[in-house]
């Protein structure tokens, strides 16, 4: 079996392939919008490294969403719900958590198919 790193580095790579399945993990680049937005542009990254490799959003099998704030549970949904495949929603599971950085507001990981 092969196994693709996408853009290796020392300590991470953007993405990995193996087995037909991508596995990613997507935080925002728009640091100073609210979690709403922010989602958006972690959903729109997503896109593009899924379509990188030859995937797209309604192949994703799995989704762990990291969200800092409880309170913007809403509106994390509702960036999601515009965005998500209609008819080929993942299994996902929402976390509140305390990230790294302290401007991510949410950071998505995903699994999913070619």
């Amino acid at each position: 079996m092969t196994i693709t790193r996408i853009d290796p580095e020392h300590r991470m790579s953007e993405a990995v392939v193996h087995d037909q399945t991508v596995y990613y993990t997507s935080v925002p680049e728009n640091l100073d919008e609210d979690a709403e937005a922010q989602t958006a542009n972690a959903l729109a990254v997503i896109d593009r490294i899924l379509t990188r490799v030859g995937s797209d959003k309604s192949k994703i099998l799995d989704a762990t969403i990291f969200l800092v704030d409880k309170a913007d549970f809403p509106a994390m949904n509702r960036a999601w719900d515009a965005w998500v495949s209609p008819g080929n929603a993942p299994v996902r599971c929402t976390v509140q958590a305390g990230l790294m950085n302290p401007k991510y507001k949410v950071e998505i990981k995903i699994i999913a198919a070619l």
